[in-house]
């Protein structure tokens, strides 16, 4: 046993002179008749000493004060440490990657454990997590970590959390090696691993190097923790697991010799609980499928799959529109249309099966149900009265996607079965063939009439194509296709072609609809289309397009818009975080610069998973001796114990004491005396059980010692510091005269305006916040991460350019305006990773122009400026804007001096236009501070007119 205080057992020396003052006590009361007053005055005391009190009463007073003494100085009996092995400083390696966080509390008690034990050997400490934190140094060479003491380590061991991304075990040994060229005195290592190799040829080279530098290190104690069951969800795309199965993902886990069950949540958009399902994984089995049972309207609703009870980004499958099962119908031509290999429907149902709620029957069955896809093989449309029937459904908006055939090849069903006319002049009548392009009379094939040498490869997609950003593998070749007919809009009409520039698929609207038509069958005798990955990826790409859901550019860079955890829990990117190509979706690892999460607008969201590059799971070999951290008993602190004992005892002899003095305690003094008792009693050992060791010494926290920010006492609008001093206190005035502009005609009372810099700032505070872009104007990644947080959070950004740059400026460009040179390529450098969804002309329908004031244009300093906000359903809270974009120098508008006066002309309406300026700014901040709740007001007309019909 040890004290953490010491020195407050020399109290210890003052207990004689507590016995001897507590030896005496006061004589008790003596019990007198009362006689008359007379009388009193002759009555003397038989004695007048003081009473000694009785021994066991001294003895308790004074076990009271001792106990108090120790308890004070807070002992520490010493359980049973870790063994730590060799001697010197010990390197705590921690693997805090994807899987530890599930049972992360176990994994710091058992490294707690350990440097609790190096803190009583005084051994120094490098505690070296394995995850990458998103700080690399510039010069991509390891930080070479701090020699720690016990508590320092264990400060910072309290500040470690697990991360979303695996392990970097080869940069981890890059940290070995030197600390080792630093010449530091290391004795010993413990490995803290999570029992998962690295995935990959790479990663296992990694964890080869990781165990070399360990071995060249020191001795390598590996912990392990028996319980641990890492586990992944990835999703499902094979051809057997789609929507009849309702399988929804796959769960990759390390084999065990028992069967084990597992349940799964399918939570939806608002984080509530859709469904739950149970997974049985078979002993010894590596992965087990998970089968949701939920209707596809409702399956549609699911955002996130997570495994219960096992918090970790790896047990987390997020689902984006790529996910969703779109209705699609496919026609049966025959019986035999789903015979395996050679029937028409079967290379179809197995790509379309895993992505698409497919529905089977005949054209009068299918054009009856709400789809959004019709597929129709060759000579399923062959009678003219189908045909029509199918044209009404795609004119209403359906998308009718046909292929090619021995009935097609013979064009029966062409307007003109002839080819003695002008190909010029042919004039295909699509809502009679059904054909986006007039045919050729005959096929061309590979030796035929119109053959060509060899079998045709595909040529890259054109940047209008559906397809664009689809990898074409060189494998895949074409024998035999229907020819189009040469037209001067066939190009435009062209969606793919053969490396001779013949068309593979066309298409063309029919009303609201569109008619697709692939020039080859959908099986393997005319081409080995059927038989790749790409034909999947291009019916699945249609079945978007069809639903209105394009996936963007192979190039075009999808920022993050939220993030996973450690812990799998959904929350704003962190500020290292960067965007992702979107042709990079389902290759890209989880790292610091790309975290699992949701990028992109909400049009084109796509998601990042752990498990769409991780599926197989293998065990770690052990590094060094095999070690569990059973066995440990921590030191306990008996302090608490000691003082609830002292305390009681005192409550004792005042309660013995006032008895002997002669006062009758009563029944109900008693009575509450032993319920103080029993109090005391009950409450001492789980007071003792919390105890934990008090700290040498506790800084007060800065929450205490700052003070309170007015903007979290008051409502206030907030400008972006730039730097530049005129921009800034234009800025300062123009919010100032906005403010009592909405104080003295609404009911809003705002306080002075406050510059802020984001990423030093709160910006939690402010509703509103004015950005003044100057040419020269940069972001770093920490503000851009902090402006994200803002605008995922309700707040609104007013983003002026204050003018129009002159080398961007379109000829039909109308309005008066100050020249901003370099201001658009600065608003494109500083909104570059912002989540700005998809923006729209501000007009007078929109309920920002019915906030308060009826406005028809939003002039600033100048007027005739466009002014851009967030497109009706982009918006994320509500559908409220997070910005408004705009370049009418709203600020020197709005700016008054100390003495209320306007410094700045307004051009060129003058007063009238600075009015309707202000009026502007009041539905900006009134619009910030209340969202749309006008909005149904907005369609008041509306609404009346079809109450009348």
């Amino acid at each position: 046993m040890f004290f953490q205080f010491p020195a407050l057992l020399g109290a210890l020396l003052v207990l004689p002179g507590v016995w001897w003052l507590l030896r005496t006590r006061p004589p008790a009361p003596r019990t007198q008749v009362f006689p008359p007053i007379a009388l009193l005055t002759r009555l003397k005391p038989a004695r007048d000493d003081a009473a000694t009190p009785p021994l066991w009463l001294l003895l308790l007073r004074l076990a009271a004060v001792a106990l108090l003494i120790l308890g004070l100085a807070t002992p520490v009996i010493s359980g049973r440490p870790v063994p730590l092995p060799g001697s010197g400083t010990l390197v705590v390696l921690m693997d805090n990657g994807l899987f530890s966080a599930a049972d992360w509390p176990a994994r710091t008690a058992a490294a707690h454990a350990v440097l609790d034990a190096a803190g009583h050997a005084e051994r120094k400490i490098v505690l070296l997590p394995t995850a990458p934190n998103g700080s690399a140094s510039p010069t991509n060479e390891p930080l070479l970590p701090p020699v720690l003491s016990a508590e320092e380590a264990s400060h910072r061991l309290d500040a470690l959390r697990s991360a979303p991304w695996a392990p970097d075990r080869a940069r981890t040994a890059a940290t070995l090696r030197a600390l080792m060229a630093a010449h530091t005195p290391i004795g010993a290592v413990i490995y803290f691993d999570d029992g998962v190799a690295t995935p990959g040829k790479a990663g296992a080279v990694a964890d080869r190097t990781l165990a070399a530098a360990l071995a060249a290190t020191a001795p390598t104690q590996d912990i392990r923790f028996p319980d641990s069951q890492p586990m992944v969800l990835t999703g499902t795309h094979t051809p057997d697991e789609g929507a009849d199965s309702g399988v929804m993902a796959q769960l990759i886990t390390l084999p065990q010799a028992m069967s084990r069950h597992v349940r799964i949540r399918a939570h939806g958009q608002d984080g509530g609980t859709l469904a739950v399902t149970d997974v049985a994984i078979p002993a010894d089995a590596a992965s087990a499928p998970v089968s949701v049972a939920l209707p596809t309207i409702m399956r549609n609703r699911v955002d996130l799959l997570s495994v219960d009870a096992t918090p970790s980004a790896a047990a987390t499958l997020l689902l984006d529109e790529g996910d969703r099962l779109r209705p699609v119908g496919l026609v049966s031509a025959s019986a035999s249309g789903d015979t395996p290999l050679v029937g028409t429907q079967f290379y179809l149902r197995r790509a379309l099966t895993p992505t698409a709620d497919l529905h089977t029957g005949t054209v009068a069955s299918l054009v009856s149900q709400p789809l959004s896809v019709l597929i129709a093989p060759d000579g399923s449309l062959t009678d003219g009265e189908t045909r029509k029937r199918v044209a009404d459904w795609v004119r209403k908006g359906g998308t009718l996607i046909r292929f090619a055939g021995r009935t097609l090849a013979g064009n029966e069903d062409s307007a003109s079965e002839t080819d003695d006319t002008d190909s010029s002049t042919q004039k295909n009548d699509v809502a009679t063939t059904l054909l986006p392009v007039s045919l050729m009379p005959t096929a061309r094939q590979l030796g035929g009439a119109m053959s060509w040498g060899k079998p045709q490869p595909l040529t890259a997609f054109p940047e209008t194509s559906p397809f664009h950003g689809l990898p074409i593998p060189k494998d895949v070749t074409v024998s035999r296709q229907v020819l189009a007919r040469p037209a001067p809009d066939l190009d435009s009409l062209t969606w793919a072609r053969l490396a001779d520039g013949t068309p593979l698929v066309t298409h063309t609207p029919l009303g609201k609809g569109e008619v697709v038509l692939f020039h080859v069958t959908p099986t393997a005798d005319w081409s080995n289309l059927p038989l790749s990955g790409l034909f999947v990826a291009m019916l699945e790409r249609l079945v978007n397009h069809a639903s209105g859901v394009d996936a963007p550019a192979d190039t075009a860079i999808l920022p993050p818009v939220l993030s996973l955890d450690g812990d799998g829990a959904l929350g704003p990117p962190p500020p290292f975080a960067r965007g992702l190509a979107a042709n990079l979706f389902g290759s890209t690892p989880p790292s610091p610069e790309h975290p699992p999460g949701l990028y992109g607008s909400r049009s084109a969201r796509r998601a990042l998973n752990v498990g769409d590059t991780l599926h197989t799971l293998s065990a770690l070999p052990a590094i060094g001796v095999s070690a569990t951290p059973a066995g440990h008993q921590p030191d306990r602190y008996p302090g608490p114990w000691l003082l609830a004992l002292g305390l009681l005892l005192l409550l004792i002899d005042a309660i013995w004491t006032w008895r002997l003095r002669g006062f009758s305690l009563g029944r109900s003094s008693t009575r509450a005396s032993l319920l103080v008792l029993l109090l005391v009693a009950q409450l001492t050992p789980a007071f003792a059980q919390d105890a934990v060791p008090l700290p040498q010494s506790s800084p007060p926290p800065s929450q205490i010692t700052e003070p309170v920010p007015q903007a979290a006492l008051e409502t206030r609008l907030a400008y972006v510091l730039t730097g530049n001093a005129e921009v800034d206190s234009v800025s300062r005035e123009g919010l100032q005269g906005l403010s009592d502009y909405v104080n003295a005609r609404t009911s809003a009372v705002l306080g002075h305006p406050d510059g802020v810099r984001p990423g030093k700032d709160d910006l939690a505070y402010y509703p509103l916040l004015y950005w003044p872009i100057t040419p020269d104007a940069q972001v770093t990644p920490a503000e851009t991460a902090a402006l994200s947080t803002f605008m995922a959070r309700g707040g609104m950004i007013v983003i002026d350019t204050q003018g129009v740059d002159p080398d961007t400026a379109r000829n039909d460009e109308t309005g008066f305006s100050g020249d901003a040179p370099g201001s658009t390529a600065a608003l494109r450098r500083v909104t570059a990773g912002l989540p700005i969804p998809a923006l729209a002309r501000l007009d007078d329908h929109h309920v920002l122009s019915h906030t308060f004031y009826l406005l028809h244009d939003f002039p600033g300093r100048y007027a005739g400026q466009p002014v851009w906000v967030a497109r009706e359903g982009e918006a994320e809270n509500d559908d409220v804007s997070p910005v408004i974009i705009g370049s009418a120098d709203w600020a020197h508008a709005w700016a008054v001096d100390q003495n209320g006066d306007t410094r700045f002309a307004v051009l060129p309406g003058g007063d009238e236009q600075r009015r309707t300026a202000y009026r502007f700014g009041v539905n900006a901040v009134i619009y910030a501070l209340t969202g749309n709740y006008k909005a149904d007001q907005v369609h008041v007309p509306a609404i009346l007119r079809r109450l009348g019909e």
